[in-house]
């Protein structure tokens, strides 16, 4: 955990460590004995709804496709990476900041453009090849 005992996102949003919790599990797939008896792996858990986000931040977290966003509004992030405990909670929430973060910065407006008439040639000279490659493979006519 963080020695002020919150997540700063931003010099505005800032989370406090109680509305973030963390279970520490074994960590899964190879690596000895260490592996199979210490629980080094941390599962983060980030309730998006009661949580103390700016309205803003809440409702494009919750509409954002991230499969670490749960039906239920709940981010969970796993971090297997490290070696240690400590390590794991720390990048656990790095990642959690970053995603917050990315959340907060709107997206940009998408500028409708068209094809050029030289573009529109290519991709139909491009499809008559296309077909005539194909019309070769066919059984000929008897």
């Amino acid at each position: 955990m963080s020695d002020t005992g919150e997540l700063r996102i931003s010099s505005r949003v800032v989370i406090p460590d109680r509305e973030i919790s963390w279970q520490a599990i074994r960590s899964p797939g190879p690596g000895g004995q260490k592996v199979n008896k210490t629980a080094s792996a941390i599962h983060l858990r980030f309730d998006i709804a009661t949580s103390s986000l700016p309205d803003s931040y809440k409702k494009r977290l919750l509409s954002c496709a991230d499969g670490r966003i749960t039906d239920q509004g709940v981010i969970v992030i796993k971090a297997t990476d490290g070696r240690h405990q400590s390590a794991n909670l720390a990048a656990a929430r790095e990642r959690l900041a970053r995603l917050i973060a990315a959340a907060g910065r709107p997206a940009k407006k998408r500028r409708a453009t068209r094809p050029s008439r030289a573009a529109r040639a290519r991709r139909a000279d491009r499809k008559t090849q296309r077909g005539r490659l194909k019309a070769l493979r066919r059984r000929p006519p008897e």
